[in-house]
């Protein structure tokens, strides 16, 4: 079920060479590697995660330790601020598909003064990660190590701990702040903290190879991985091709990084052609009403509905009865929507926002330039017209030898293999 939420706050090169499938690793008689034998046992501390105030929060990570708890014994702590929570703190636990889940909320504090709010919220962090912490030792026993994702908090807390016990940590990174100028714009502490909470990281990770050179740009990165996000190859059945004239957008509705606004004006050129598209918009955020508002102002009412939050289910649900999917972001640092359309065989219409190029071609899309009204309906209506030569199957295929859960596990399994093996060897 998709509902309308309040909006979550978001708030020379060198590259580590990739592992080889003819590296030796140490596995047992089933070719497990053998620390899982052992039951190695990572702990994933997100940032961002499906959870309460948001079920499509973070989901790209949840996805990969899914993928993960495949291969090895895999826990996750996730700590966030819930607005209006009844009491202090609230713990949640879940299980699903291996992967054991700790939702850890605090009620978030909020005031006039920002510093006193930062400082707050800080505390009230601390003190449930802490207790979470506790649990997941009483529950689940010591982790091999820590593999935090998303910068800052989540990275400080995996340090601090992984310091506390003498275990190595990971850091994962998928924020687009590192792309379009918010990363330039917070205080000289901010990035000094940030860097500082990186610096004794066992691996840095990046979601792909964009951002990994933008962090390593501002000096976050000395080097780093690249491990893509894990795409419904597996999980989901290849859906009719759906039709022409049927198009999806899933984004936070947040104009200045998503432009929604920019696809309702391109349909508007598009109408006033003679091409009456339809657009089915997934999403929300702090831009709804005033994208609402233009939706009426353009004459769109009959052509566009805004459908509110849906879990992931629910999105892949009703993309697969679409035709097209759009993505007109102005920045993404690997684009999930763009992946998991071109799963389903859905040609797709994108910009070249840094994410969509990794993956868009003549044979299951078109690219334009971010900011272009004009192109993007002229790219809308190309894609319209050729429908019937994009081929679902073909389209699919291209993706599935990279973005798997089977492959994204494997590749994530093996860094960590590594990074206790030279632990080990010290």
């Amino acid at each position: 079920m998709c509902v309308r939420t309040g909006y979550p706050p978001r708030t020379g090169l060198q590259i580590y060479a990739p592992f080889r499938s003819h590296d030796t690793l140490p596995t047992t008689r089933s070719g497990a590697p053998a620390y899982f034998a052992g039951g190695m046992h990572v702990l994933f501390i997100p940032k961002w995660y499906p959870g309460r105030n948001d079920p499509q929060l973070g989901d790209f990570i949840r996805k990969q330790a899914l993928a993960v708890g495949r291969q090895v014994r895999v826990s996750v702590l996730f700590v966030h601020p819930v607005i209006g929570l009844g009491k202090r703190e609230h713990q949640e636990v879940s299980e699903a598909d291996g992967v054991w889940e700790l939702r850890c909320y605090y009620k978030a504090f909020r005031s006039n003064d920002p510093r006193l709010q930062r400082a707050v919220n800080f505390v009230r962090y601390r003190r449930a990660a802490l207790r979470g912490w506790a649990r997941v030792q009483r529950e689940r026993g010591m982790p091999d190590l820590f593999h935090a994702h998303i910068l800052v908090r989540a990275v400080w807390l995996a340090r601090t701990l992984a310091r506390r016990e003498r275990k190595p940590y990971l850091v994962s990174e998928q924020s687009s702040e590192y792309l379009d100028g918010t990363w330039e714009r917070k205080p000289d502490w901010v990035k000094r903290f940030a860097r500082r909470q990186v610096e004794d990281a066992a691996r840095t990770i990046a979601v792909s190879d964009h951002l990994g050179r933008a962090l390593v740009k501002h000096g976050l990165y000395a080097r780093f991985e690249v491990v893509p996000n894990v795409l419904p190859v597996e999980q989901v059945p290849l859906p009719p091709r759906g039709p022409a004239d049927r198009l999806m957008m899933v984004a936070d509705l947040v104009d200045r990084t998503k432009n929604v606004s920019g696809v309702l004006r391109a349909l508007a050129l598009l109408r006033d052609r003679g091409l009456v598209l339809h657009l089915d918009l997934i999403g929300d955020g702090p831009d709804r009403d005033m994208l609402e508002g233009l939706t009426k102002d353009l004459g769109l009412g009959q052509q566009v509905t805004f459908h509110g939050r849906c879990p992931n289910a629910d999105v892949l649900e009703r993309m697969a009865g679409t035709g097209i999917v759009v993505v007109n972001s102005n920045v993404e640092t690997f684009s999930v929507v763009t992946g998991e359309a071109l799963t389903l065989g859905k040609p797709v219409v994108a910009t070249r926002c840094g994410g969509p190029q990794a993956f868009v071609h003549d044979g299951n899309g078109l690219l334009v330039d971010p900011g272009d009204d004009r192109a993007l309906a002229d790219a809308l209506a190309q894609v319209h017209d050729r429908h019937a030569e994009f081929d679902p199957e073909r389209i699919r295929q291209d993706m599935a030898e990279r973005f798997s859960m089977t492959a994204v596990g494997e590749r994530l399994t093996a860094i960590y293999t590594d990074v206790l093996q030279h632990r080990e060897h010290g």
